[in-house]
């Protein structure tokens, strides 16, 4: 995927070309459901943001410019905002995500034994309980360069943050996600 193909994509979505908002969706879709998710905590609002990006994107609403930044950044930026709004509105910033989210997060291999398969779940579970005790501007720039393999550039562009400014708070992000994973990794060595 390049950059040249969205802003080709784009260009056919407004002249009412369907089946390139289709190929454009399904290309970020599950990028942004995730994203949004790991943000929110919430199933239902990582599907309402998805679906509020790709309504504004239809309709122009959020002014994208191509000589501004890249496309996927510009819809990460969209998405990040509105889960913060959408936390503003609701004075929460995290709600422990249900069994409904299977987009947010890869399975655990079906051919792997029973005992890989809980060992991987418990992994997940445990990463998003210590994504979740984040100060939310930490999570962001923590989740987008770790999960998303965004580059500082990238995350700057999209947090709308100086570059020195994304460094450090993945730095400081990281440090406290180390911290609230340390209890689950002194178990997993009592285990081994």
């Amino acid at each position: 995927m390049n950059e040249t193909d969205d802003l080709q994509l784009l260009r056919a979505i407004r002249q009412g070309d369907e089946a390139a908002f289709q190929t454009l969706y399904r290309r970020h879709r599950s990028g942004l459901y995730s994203f949004a998710l790991l943000h929110s905590g919430a199933p239902d609002v990582a599907a309402d943001v998805v679906q509020d990006v790709f309504m504004g994107l239809l309709n122009d609403s959020y002014g994208f410019d191509p000589l501004k930044g890249m496309l996927a950044n510009f819809l990460y930026g969209v998405a990040r905002n509105l889960v913060l709004s959408h936390a503003r509105q609701n004075s929460r910033w995290v709600q422990a995500a249900g069994d409904d989210d299977e987009d947010g997060w890869e399975a655990a291999d079906p051919a792997a034994g029973p005992l890989a398969r809980l060992l991987d779940d418990e992994a997940v579970e445990h990463l998003r309980r210590g994504l979740a005790v984040l100060a939310p501007h930490y999570r962001d720039v923590v989740i987008l360069f770790e999960l998303h393999e965004k580059s500082y550039q990238e995350i700057a562009q999209i947090c709308q943050l100086e570059i020195g400014t994304v460094r450090s708070r993945l730095a400081r992000g990281r440090t406290a996600l180390a911290q609230a994973l340390a209890p689950y990794r002194s178990i997993a060595k009592d285990i081994a």
